[in-house]
């Protein structure tokens, strides 16, 4: 790591302290009521006392929307890749795949209930269903991109679509689909909880609504910092990962002219 990306990501830490030291200030200045905004201190101390009963919803929250995203994931990558290679199966799935990530989720997750009753089923198919469509897009989109001129060389040199696909096509989709894995993880996310604050007894959003129903919003606010950290620590790794399978894709800063 050169100097320079130590010094951004210090300048990066400084900032994010001193976005929750405003916060507690302003708070504490303004006399603000804390069923309106607690200081980031109450949060974190709630957090810290309420951690051994918070832990399970972790665990079932995070486990939920795993499955969801993975699922999703898997049929993303399975729809990009049939879209992106036909044109026909793009003018007939796209319309269709716009039109239902248009829906609003949380009119489809009293259906789910209504299928699979409340639960762990509804929570993954809504994280599913939520997070799938921007994986499709950005796989359709890296294979619709592949230069006509290469394909037209690989054909001429014995490859095969499968070839071709296999060989270049997906090779040159995962910048893309990175990109796309770190905006699916956080729809996941949003999936999952929002199913658990309408058909479930557990999680991190059952856990909110009833803090909510409760007037403990210090509680409620320890449950978005959980989610914004498992958010965060899913996004740092998938960038670590994209790093090392996409570093072909990304501008050096350190390339020395020759």
């Amino acid at each position: 790591m050169s100097v320079s990306d130590v010094r951004q990501k210090a300048w990066s830490a400084a900032l994010i302290v001193l976005f929750f030291v405003a916060w507690e200030l302003f708070c504490l200045m303004t006399g603000m009521s804390d069923l309106v905004l607690p200081r980031p201190s109450q949060i974190f101390v709630t957090l810290f006392e309420k951690f051994p009963i918070l832990w399970p919803h972790i665990v079932q929250t995070l486990v939920t929307t795993m499955i969801g995203f993975v699922l999703g994931v898997a049929l993303g990558v399975a729809l990009g890749a049939v879209i992106g290679v036909s044109r026909t199966a793009y003018d007939t799935c796209y319309p269709l795949l716009v039109g239902f990530s248009s829906i609003p989720k949380v009119a489809v997750v009293p259906i789910f209930v209504l299928w699979f009753g409340s639960g762990t089923v509804p929570a993954v198919l809504t994280s599913l269903s939520i997070c799938f469509f921007p994986i499709v897009v950005n796989i359709a989109t890296g294979l619709a991109t592949t230069e006509p001129e290469l394909e037209d060389v690989l054909k001429a040199l014995g490859a095969s679509k499968l070839d071709i696909l296999w060989n270049v096509g997906l090779p040159r989709t995962m910048p893309f689909f990175f990109a796309s894995l770190k905006v699916a993880i956080s729809y996941a996310f949003v999936g999952a909880v929002l199913s658990e604050t309408v058909a479930s007894n557990r999680g991190i959003g059952n856990v909110m609504m009833t803090a909510s129903s409760n007037f403990n919003v210090p509680l409620v606010f320890a449950g978005l910092f959980v989610l914004a950290g498992l958010g965060v620590a899913l996004y740092v790794l998938f960038s670590l990962i994209e790093g090392q399978v996409t570093g072909w894709a990304t501008r050096k800063d350190n390339v020395i002219a020759t």
